[in-house]
């Protein structure tokens, strides 16, 4: 048997294949489903019911071209309050915020199973099942049971995600009503007659109903049609004991193991493994709780897309769009601030990172579009992908030499929840930065689309003017050759009319000429405003300048006396100290030569000040001249050194005299330069 080996170049072969495919389906996913925000904000949420006994509300967010959208829902049930039973068009994921209660189910296969529910609990109702939930009274607290539903929206109709099984049963004749159910007809008509309640009122079991009261009929109703008698309840609890015991539990989130844990927070997913009820699913469940200035690392997830809820705190959520060519508009990386309640969204193949600002928790729970175990693909840590690629590849990928990327790849241990200081904040200030730069880019399009249709409407009211002018002035030649023999008094009116048109139009071009004028002074004072400020701002770019090179000065004269006093104390410095020293200095010279390039390109550098640089130079030469005497002279080498040096300051003092007296407009440039000529020398 023998063995394949598997070449650098296939790797990466193989790599760069799998990176464009993963492209394609996110550029995919941007175009067809993102819409323009991948949040929807608390406040945001559509009302779907509201009682004295709880409330409903929902939002619909996108996942992407695959996914299509998803519809959640937030029930709110006061203690003691039942949300009566209703048939899923769509399988429904839950997470219990706070309170609790029992929720009952009957699926197709008349599969009954009653479900305690508490805070942190996750669980799973099949698309086509019957349920309802109770909130208990016997609590301490008295809290409200809340719970938040995803249901695909893929798998229901534009009616919703469920139906009243009292709306689905009132839609029947009486006749079939009564001989479906084998009951009298006083029952049938009591069922159809009775008053339609909200899917949230008190719940029934607390009350003590009068003989023959509505609601008496009703609930024995709602017991034959989900087959809850006590026999068929009991026959059906012997023959699946074990899998009802196991479908009758929900996960809990704060009794279960995290996945990773460590003292920025921890996280932990749900899947088939960990409730039975999602063995058939296609969504999972997790749940990620960051302490304060914390974050989890950038990573994507190459099967699911996320559907995230906050439960508590508040943090910054980073989105990176694709940057391949060709990729929509609207897949650009986005990042945004969530809080309690708000609902975000993560496509497949999109890298991203969450994180916690410093003073407090950020915690969210969520679904994700798979049932099997989903495996992140982190960029950091030990289980990254780029350990599984060559450093080569990776540098030719990032164009950095190798060092660099080892750098980049050993130095993260963690992978998933690692310390980020004030790393939530950073990303709150670039955010709200990108907001207002966003709103500026907005409002001067709507000024810019504003000022074109104003134009557009000058120059269609002009036309028309003329226009009409022009029809005008046609049918009053028309009249004039058929009434030349009328009668004089028309004749002069005609004249009369023609004078006052001319008048009328030669008011009208005064007027323009006048609002012309008019425009070029604002313009012309607007030029004149923006020069001065012009000005003033190189003014103080030049006085900056020149400071800096005063400082810059002060310290290389404070260097060379520190050289010179080392050297004259017994010469007991070290050529590697000495060709360290020189090294820090040509170092610290490029550093300031980029931050001079870079605080703005005016012409006028260090020059600026020829005073205070003659003052220096002479003061070097004062210096100079003991030391030379006191050496004993050091070598012809330098001394031929000292004499460039002259000479290169002479020839700067000539081209700053011919700068003063405006012989060239480059002089600046020049003698900036060679200064930093004049220091190699020096040092």
């Amino acid at each position: 048997m023998t063995t394949m080996k598997t070449s650098p170049w296939q790797i990466l072969c193989f790599t760069c294949l799998f990176c464009v495919a993963c492209l394609w389906v996110a550029d995919a996913e941007c175009s067809v489903g993102w819409g323009s925000s991948l949040v929807v904000r608390r406040d945001e949420r559509k009302p779907v019911l509201v009682t004295e006994f709880g409330e409903i509300s929902a939002v619909e967010i996108g996942g992407g071209a695959r996914n299509g959208s998803f519809h959640l829902q937030f029930f709110k049930l006061e203690p003691n309050a039942l949300f009566l039973p209703v048939m899923l068009h769509a399988e429904m994921l839950l997470y219990c915020h706070s309170g609790s209660g029992d929720l009952t189910w009957v699926d197709q296969g008349k599969k009954t199973a009653t479900v305690s529910l508490t805070k942190g609990d996750v669980y799973r109702v099949r698309q086509g099942s019957v349920f309802f939930v109770k909130s208990n009274l016997e609590t301490s607290l008295r809290e409200r049971l809340r719970i938040t539903a995803l249901f695909p929206h893929a798998q229901f109709s534009p009616v919703g995600p469920y139906s009243s099984i009292a709306d689905l049963v009132r839609g029947f004749d009486s006749s079939v009503l009564q001989a479906a159910f084998q009951v009298p007809e006083e029952v049938i008509q009591t069922i159809k007659n009775a008053t339609e309640q909200p899917l949230i009122i008190q719940d029934v079991s607390s009350q003590q109903p009068e003989e023959g009261r509505p609601s008496d009929w009703e609930g024995r109703f709602v017991r034959a049609f989900l087959r809850l008698n006590g026999a068929k309840m009991e026959n059906k609890k012997q023959k699946h004991k074990e899998k009802k015991r196991k479908e009758s539990k929900a996960f809990n989130v704060f009794s279960a193991d995290p996945d990773f844990e460590n003292c920025n927070g921890w996280s932990l997913t749900v899947g088939p493994e960990d409730l039975e009820v999602m063995k058939d699913s296609t969504f999972g469940a997790f749940y990620v709780n960051l302490t304060k200035g914390a974050m989890m690392a950038p990573h994507w997830n190459p099967t699911a897309t996320e559907v995230a809820f906050v439960v508590g705190g508040r943090g910054m959520v980073r989105v990176v769009g694709s940057s391949a060519e060709g990729s929509q508009a609207g897949c650009e990386s986005q990042s945004f601030k969530v809080e309690e309640g708000d609902v975000f969204v993560v496509p497949r193949f999109h890298p991203m990172s969450q994180t916690s600002f410093n003073n407090e928790s950020f915690v969210f729970m969520g679904f994700s579009t798979t049932g099997r175990r989903n495996y992140p693909q982190y960029l950091v840590g030990r289980e990254s992908v780029f350990q599984g690629i060559d450093k080569d590849v990776l540098a030719a990928a990032f164009n950095v030499e190798n060092a660099t990327v080892a750098q980049l790849v050993g130095q993260q241990e963690q992978a998933l929840i690692v310390e980020c200081t004030s790393c939530a904040e950073e990303q709150y200030s670039a955010w709200q930065e990108e907001i207002q730069r966003r709103r500026e880019e907005e409002e001067r399009k709507r000024r810019e689309e504003e000022e074109a249709r104003r134009r557009e409407e000058e120059e269609e009211e002009e036309a028309r003017r003329r226009e009409e002018e022009e029809e005008r002035r046609r049918k009053e030649e028309e009249e004039e050759a058929k009434r030349r023999e009328e009668e004089e008094a028309r004749e002069r009116e005609r004249q009369r009319q023609e004078e006052e048109a001319a008048r009328e139009e030669e008011e009208e071009k005064k007027r323009r000429e006048e609002q012309a004028r008019r425009e070029e002074e604002e313009r012309r004072q607007r030029e004149e405003e923006a020069r001065r400020q012009e000005e003033e701002r190189a003014e103080q770019e030049r006085r900056k300048r020149e400071e800096e090179a005063r400082r810059e000065e002060e310290e290389r004269e404070r260097q060379r006396r520190e050289e010179e006093e080392g050297r004259g104390g017994g010469g007991g410095e070290t050529e590697e100290e000495a060709a360290r020293r020189e090294q820090e200095e040509r170092e610290r010279r490029e550093r300031e030569e980029q931050e001079g390039r870079g605080g703005g390109g005016s012409g006028e550098g260090p020059a600026g000040k020829p005073e205070e640089k003659e003052t220096g130079r002479q003061s070097r030469r004062g210096r100079q001249q003991p030391e030379e005497e006191g050496s004993g002279g050091r070598g012809r080498e330098e001394s031929e050194g000292e004499a460039a040096m002259r000479q290169e300051e002479e020839r700067i003092r000539r081209e700053r005299e011919q700068m003063e007296h405006g012989r060239s407009a480059e002089a600046p440039i020049i003698l900036v330069d060679n200064l930093d000529k004049v220091v190699e020398l020096l040092f």
